[in-house]
């Protein structure tokens, strides 16, 4: 028998596709590639189900990015509800080359949430993918906001997101932001504002570091 392809497909889970070259990337200090993101947000998805809550997969949320006409971005966002969601999670990466999967260097997030009307990006590299957010924001807020509002959702830059201390784990900031945001959303306990304490609080250095491993049990668990 043959020895094992690298890229031999491990895990198919909901509608995303892992291979082994994806367990390569956990079991090192890599960067996080498009796949490994939708699955977790995917997995996210089914701990907080919800009508409420999207946690859009990168591609759909790199498509609205760079969509060359209002028309063609309509006809796609119509069919995804947005507008009815109270929470929305976009991952937003710097790659500038429509001709390019999965390129880019850096991950961020963006979440919108309807009662306060507003997009929040969490960036944990000081900033560095505020353009492409904002890039993003400009695509769909049109389509977005509280009906109860005559004002358009705002955009809002956190200064305080927690920051990486490393060049290769911004895309598992992104991850470990989804998780206390959609954990602060369903949480019990009165909610006063935003996630900001929340993000603060669970996502630490070191929960960033148990996460790769975290994640790599989660996908061995499934197959």
């Amino acid at each position: 028998m043959g020895q094992p392809c690298v890229d031999d497909m491990i895990l198919s889970y909901n509608d995303v596709v892992l291979r082994r070259s994806d367990l390569d990337i956990l079991s090192g200090p890599y960067y996080l590639n498009d796949r490994l993101i939708e699955f977790y947000f995917s997995y996210l998805a089914s701990c907080y189900p919800s009508q409420d809550i999207s946690l859009l997969p990168p591609s759909i949320a790199f498509w609205m990015m760079n969509c060359p006409d209002a028309g063609s971005l309509r006809d796609f966002i119509e069919p995804l509800k947005l507008s009815e969601k109270k929470l929305v999670i976009f991952p937003i990466n710097n790659n500038d080359d429509v001709e390019r999967a999965e390129g880019g260097t850096h991950w961020s997030l963006l979440a919108f949430e309807k009662t306060a009307n507003v997009f929040v990006h969490h960036d944990s590299c000081g900033g560095l993918n505020e353009g492409h957010a904002r890039r993003l924001y400009e695509a769909v807020v049109g389509f977005m906001g509280n009906s109860n509002s005559s004002r358009a959702p705002q955009y809002q830059e956190c200064k305080d997101s927690p920051q990486q201390a490393n060049g290769y784990d911004c895309g598992l900031y992104v991850a470990a932001t989804a998780r206390a945001i959609c954990f602060w959303y369903r949480s019990e306990q009165p909610r006063d504002g935003l996630w900001f304490s929340v993000v603060k609080e669970l996502v630490t250095s070191s929960a960033v570091t148990g996460l790769r491993g975290q994640m790599l049990g989660l996908i061995k668990s499934l197959q």
